[in-house]
């Protein structure tokens, strides 16, 4: 999906794109699980596979060292997904591990594909990972 730097971020601030999420994926660290969160449901929101491989943990079952094919099926998600919005249910922080539960709003071929997952989250020298995620 296309998204301008001036449009709202996917991410349900009110902040645009540009101040909000486009920061991380330009290369700053979330400084939270939180943050990462929220930039990577952005990232998926505008195709950006590039962020997604770079945040996902080493341990991920979808972790692959073929950034070629994995980067494919990223923006072949993308490209077929609403992204419509995002809600967080649940934030529990620390130091090096963290959780997120959240509800994403998706629409996938004209049919709800919303789901709720908690997210685990490492932080490996210095940054914020996704580790693993459970669908509830």
């Amino acid at each position: 999906m296309k998204i301008s730097a001036n449009s709202s971020c996917p991410c349900g601030s009110t902040k645009k794109f540009k101040k909000c999420c486009k920061v991380f994926h330009n290369g700053s660290n979330p400084k939270t699980a939180l943050e990462l969160m929220k930039s990577r449901f952005s990232a998926y929101a505008v195709g950006d596979s590039k962020y997604i491989i770079k945040t996902t943990h080493n341990e991920n079952v979808e972790y692959t060292e073929d950034t070629e094919a994995w980067g494919a099926s990223i923006r072949e998600f993308s490209k077929n997904s609403l992204f419509k919005g995002l809600v967080i249910l649940d934030f529990i922080d620390g130091e090096e591990e963290a959780y997120v539960t959240f509800k994403a709003i998706i629409e996938q071929h004209g049919q709800d594909a919303s789901f709720i997952e908690k997210s685990k989250f490492y932080k490996v020298d210095g940054m914020w990972l996704y580790h693993s995620g459970v669908i509830e």
